[in-house]
């Protein structure tokens, strides 16, 4: 392959013969709602306009071939019937994880051939992941002709994830993968999967969403994502409710009281509140007040650090620095333990703003981050 080369040209590289199509899915930021995806709360993502990209064509013969320009090695090779749940295997387990979930879910996937690049940070906590099972459920989806909606496309992806890789996400990456629109951020009810597509005109307010990606790196996948799921699901058994998102914001503090466990307890204060703090970011979009959400983003961050515990040295620098000189508002976005934070700022203040971050980096002796606006773009879609 050579540098410089198409998606259609790297797969004819690779495989001899021009691919079938060529498909996108983006990355994205969460705007607020943190932990309350697999409580069947309420969340609020929009699409970056990093996205995966995959050239692919079907095969007939069960023969599974990917290949990743973002990943060293060559091309893996797998047969689509020995496909079986694998924690902890390579970038490779996310689309062999798709091919599985939609095999086991009936539908006739007899193999295919899979270039992949993707401009989504990994380990940013901006759903890379995502975007890589989301392309290529789409991608299968068309060519297989399988009749699956957006809906079923998050879940497929969501199955791969939880089932194939072995990490216990709940469905909002998957979903606002497959479902964001241009210029919108989406209020997804992840009980139902209901959604509403909320327009998020920030440059028409004067204002720049930044994304500030710490460079530490995060993995979902060592327990930590895991044991917070379950004391979450420990406390709607101990309150006697489905799910997190039962507990409305008034009975709170009853409901805390109910609780002997400290971690149990902060987890469902957090889950709460946080369902809570979406409400309130709703109310101010709809009231055209966009500035009104950078407080509650920085109360959502204050929730992160201190009652779910999963911020970072790093990411509690950025949130600092960015509102000791003026931002609107900060915090941390996606699992946590390393990845990106969020900061809304005034248009005019963003070049400040992020320079304030660099040089706090510096001054702490950290790798300087990387930071770019978060423009709300549009769901997974097919280019060729």
């Amino acid at each position: 392959m050579s540098p410089g080369a198409s998606p259609a040209e790297d797969f004819e590289a690779l495989y001899g013969t021009a691919p079938e199509g060529i498909w996108a899915a983006p990355g994205r930021v969460n705007l607020i709602g943190e932990y309350t995806d697999f409580n069947d709360g309420f969340v609020m993502p929009l699409a970056l306009p990093q996205t995966a990209v995959a050239a692919v064509s079907r095969r007939t013969d069960g023969v599974l071939r990917l290949h990743s320009a973002d990943m060293d090695g060559g091309v893996v090779q797998l047969r689509v019937e020995e496909l079986s749940p694998r924690a902890g295997a390579g970038w490779e387990a996310y689309p062999a994880g798709v091919v599985w979930a939609l095999r086991t879910a009936g539908h006739a996937v007899t193999g295919a051939d899979i270039h992949l690049a993707s401009t989504v940070p990994t380990g940013a906590g901006l759903s890379s992941s995502a975007a890589l099972e989301t392309v290529i459920a789409l991608a299968l989806n068309d060519l297989y002709e399988l009749g699956l909606s957006r809906d079923r496309l998050a879940v497929t992806g969501q199955r791969a994830e939880n089932g194939f890789v072995g990490v216990p996400c709940g469905i909002m990456d998957q979903t606002a993968s497959a479902c964001c629109t241009d210029g919108h951020v989406l209020h997804l009810d992840t009980r139902d999967i209901s959604r509403r597509q909320i327009p998020f005109d920030l440059a028409g307010s004067g204002l720049k969403l930044l994304v500030v990606d710490t460079r530490v790196q995060h993995a979902l996948g060592d327990g930590a994502y895991a044991e917070r799921r379950a004391g979450c699901e420990s406390g709607a058994r101990a309150l006697g409710v489905r799910a997190l998102r039962d507990i409305a914001y008034v009975q709170l503090p009853a409901a805390l009281s109910r609780l002997s466990d400290e971690t149990v307890r902060r987890y469902v204060r957090h889950v709460v509140t946080d369902n809570h703090r979406v409400g309130r970011v709703v109310a101010h979009l709809d009231a055209g007040d966009v500035r009104a959400v950078g407080p509650v983003l920085t109360e959502g961050h204050a929730s992160l650090r201190d009652d779910l515990r999963v911020s970072c040295p790093e990411l509690d620098l950025v949130v600092s620095a960015a509102n000791t000189v003026g931002a609107l508002g900060a915090r941390m976005t996606g699992g946590g333990f390393g990845g990106s934070a969020i900061v809304l700022v005034e248009a005019t203040d963003a070049d400040m703003v992020a320079r304030s971050v660099v040089e706090a980096f510096a001054t702490a002796g950290y790798a300087a981050p990387r930071i770019f606006p978060a423009v709300p773009s549009a769901g997974a879609r097919r280019l060729v």
